[in-house]
């Protein structure tokens, strides 16, 4: 049951994709399968620009990830985070863990751990923007392909997308019956369960159902003296659901689905002092399943989440006319100790591990979130040399959020409320959009787009009672911007093989407002961001379709960029804007056929990020060792530290990220024996906006490997598998807190496994 590949065949791409309205998806494979060589590598198929098109043929940095690879990744029970340093420039990092992900692309993200936290990397799921963070960690199953679109994407996807887009796409229904089961079990007792069934109901009416379950026991003990207790973090159970309805007309189809998450679980261990003091080691007794916290017992996270979204399309004699409708709807409470430590210095000879300042113990929630949006498109399916579409989008968000804070020490009241604010956050957005595709002759092909968006925020923040003794305090603000953003860019066929493109856009990220105002008095804003970015690039089929390069380079300037002034002085945040930050790098893009047998990848980035603003300045952490320049300012309890930034790099943006994977498959016996390994690489991030020495994220280097048997038995497809994440076992500091002690989050520890699937037809 040799594997066999598909044939890039360039004339069977582009007659698919200027066929007559109504050529779908699947007869775009079909033909494709007419074309099927050996020892080729298949057409990477995207949906970048809102339309099926070939990967090498788009004028876009796109990268994707499905088949072999994707599943690799995705096994041992991951979340969203196994993407990190996969794909070129992309990175992905959590201070809530399962849940709340903070995306970067080529150097931009945004480090705000509050709950109305904004995003320059947009994350599209079936066609619907996710824009609260925690609606972004939705697990990952069922899914057909990932998409990653580098650089500003403002023309067609619209608000928040300077630094790039991330898009799923699940597996759709269809009229074929199929489906698939898996188990996985692994280390510290972790169950991964996943499965999914569809087919035909009627003749035009397709069903398909998608389930996960994952579940993992407590394993982290607690050896804080007076709290010892086994097993009290680190477990988890997320269960979720996809239902998805497809009905196919002749000329109208419609796409029902509806989606749902439950997640109950513990949230990321902060661990006191875990980095050496004077450098970016973890401790020499460090033990990634104990922890010393006085508050560790009340650690909980839990989130709800559901949605549901309708797609219709009409297909007209020259006209695709496309309606997108849906609601996104999330909850969360997430409690932690957030100092990782127990006792404080006031307390007598009782603190640890290591010096803590004072105890911080918080919790945040949402106790309602609604996202409403809609989109209405036309696009042309014109024969000719010019084609379009143009369209309209509308968002409304109603966010609540409640902030609240607990006394760590006072018997018998210990872990009662000491300070509680609630925020209400109702967003209002509306843009119109179009593109244009020209082709000048049989080589050129030219696009541009133009989209006005119009962006509002309205914000209040209540604060009942505070844990620092402010009393009372109601505070309004709102904030709103417009823009114009656009993109222009140019394909050039160098001949049937090579592809050169060039691309130029602007947009923007609409205000932001931040209100974290328990341990602080200030409601703070952020002015619009603009991003100009130029970038030119080569995508090429080699070796008779048994290699491909894709080679981009890139620079991009930003004006006002919104950053967060994460912690420092205490636990929250002020959002600032940079006069100019400007950006520069390049990535590759490759795969390989080695042999029969053997097929590679290898991916390759380089990205440089620069603050140039003189008059910049944020607080620091209390006991770090800070490399930039600082000054003096007057404080509440003293004269207080303040880091110059001009200069530095952006936070969670390592200048390098590779990853290499090497897939061999071997007919044997009646079935095939496969194995896939790969290698991932992050160079060194700052945590912060300022430079320090423990608060300097080392390398990163992760090995993950795949193993086992696959084989056929009339409609049954069945498969063994073995696996290991982080095969040597690398840990290190991967995230900080930083306005008590030298608080550390360190990457997940090996895990082993082993899976078994069925795929049924």
């Amino acid at each position: 049951m040799k594997a066999i590949k598909k044939s890039a065949i360039a004339t069977i791409i582009n007659a698919a994709l200027l066929s007559a309205a109504g050529t779908s998806v699947s007869s775009f494979a079909a033909e494709e399968e007419t074309a099927k060589k050996n020892n080729q590598l298949e057409v990477i198929q995207v949906t970048a620009r809102k339309r099926v098109e070939n990967a090498q043929e788009v004028p876009v940095a796109v990268s994707a990830l499905q088949g072999d690879n994707l599943d690799a990744y995705s096994s041992a029970g991951m979340d969203i985070r196994f993407m990190n340093a996969k794909i070129p420039s992309l990175s992905i990092e959590s201070s809530f863990g399962r849940s709340f992900p903070r995306f970067y692309v080529r150097g931009l993200g945004n480090t705000d751990f509050d709950l109305n936290a904004s995003q320059p990397v947009s994350l599209v799921v079936d066609e619907v923007v996710q824009e609260n963070a925690i609606l972004k960690g939705f697990p990952v199953f069922d899914v057909e392909r990932v998409e990653v679109l580098r650089g500003p994407q403002g023309t067609l996807f619209g608000r928040n997308t300077p630094a790039g887009l991330v898009k799923f796409d699940s597996v759709k229904p269809s009229q074929e019956f199929d489906g698939y089961g898996a188990v996985s079990y692994g280390s510290r007792g972790a169950v991964d369960t996943e499965g999914a069934v569809g087919g035909a109901l009627t003749d035009r009416l397709s069903a398909r159902v998608s389930l996960l379950w994952q579940d993992k026991d407590d394993y982290i003990d607690n050896q804080a003296p007076n709290f010892e207790a086994k097993d009290q973090q680190g477990g988890y159970t997320e269960k979720a659901a996809r239902i998805q309805f497809l009905y196919e007309g002749d000329d109208f189809s419609a796409l029902l689905n509806y989606h749902t998450r439950d997640l109950d679980g513990s949230p990321i261990a902060f661990r006191a002092n875990v980095i050496e003091s004077g450098s970016n080691e973890l401790v020499d007794n460090y033990e990634h399943d104990v922890v010393y916290q006085d508050a560790g017992a009340r650690s909980t996270q839990q989130v709800e989440s559901e949605g549901m979204s309708l797609r219709l399309e009409w297909d007209l004699e020259n006209h695709t006319v496309t309606s997108i409708s849906a609601w996104e709807s999330a909850e969360i409470y997430s409690r932690g100790d957030i100092d990782g430590g127990y006792g404080a210095v006031f307390l007598p000879d009782y603190m640890g591990p290591g010096f803590i300042p004072f105890p911080s113990e918080s919790a945040d929630g949402i106790p309602e979130q609604d996202q409403i949006t809609q989109e209405l498109r036309l696009s042309s399916n014109f024969d000719g040399d010019l084609n379009y579409q143009v369209g309209v989008f509308y968002f409304d968000e109603e966010l609540t959020i409640e902030n609240f804070s607990y006394d760590t020490f006072s018997s018998p009241n210990a872990g009662a409320l000491n300070g509680y604010v609630k925020q209400q956050q109702d967003t209002t957005a509306w843009a119109v959009f179009g593109s244009v595709d020209y082709v000048v002759s049989d080589d050129l092909k030219i696009t541009a787009g133009l989209r006005y968006s119009d962006d509002e925020k309205d914000f209040s923040a209540d604060r009942t009672l505070s844990p620092i003794g402010g009393g009372a305090l109601f505070i309004e603000q709102d904030v709103s911007d417009s823009h114009v953003s656009w993109d222009l860019s140019a394909n050039y066929k160098v001949n049937e093989d090579v592809n050169w493109y060039s691309r130029v856009a602007n947009t923007f990220r609409a205000p932001s407002l931040q209100g974290r105002i328990l341990f602080g008095d200030e409601v703070t804003t952020a002015d619009s961001e603009t991003v100009t970015s130029f970038e030119t690039g080569i995508k090429s089929d080699v070796l008779d379709g048994q290699g491909r390069v894709n080679a981009t380079v890139f620079y991009y300037t930003m004006s006002d960029q919104q950053l967060t002034a994460v912690g420092g002085g205490a636990n929250f945040n002020r959002l600032i804007n940079a006069d100019k930050t400007t950006g520069y790098g390049f990535e590759l893009d490759t795969e390989w056929v080695l042999s029969d047998e053997l097929n590679a990848t290898f991916n390759l980035s380089y990205n440089k990020t620069e603050l140039k603003d003189n008059d910049l300045a944020v607080a620091v952490c209390g006991q770090c060792t800070v490399t930039d320049p600082t000054f003096q300012v007057a404080g509440p309890f003293g004269p207080e530290a303040r880091a110059i930034l001009d200069g530095n790099s952006l936070p969670h943006a390592p200048e390098w990220i590779s990853n290499f994977t090497l897939r061999y498959t071997k007919e044997l016996e009646d079935g095939d024996f496969f194995a896939n390994g790969d290698i991932s690489y992050r160079s060194k991030i700052n945590m912060f906006l300022y430079e320090s020495v423990e608060f300097e994220g080392k390398p990163l280097t992760e090995v993950g490997l795949r193993a086992g048997y696959r084989w056929a038995e009339g409609d049954y497809e069945y498969e063994v598998a073995g696996f290991v994440r982080n095969l040597f076992d690398e840990q290190q500091a991967i995230g900080a807190i930083d306005f008590n002690n030298n608080t550390g989050i360190v990457n997940e520890e090996r895990y082993v496994g082993a899976e078994f699937k069925v795929k049924f037809f």
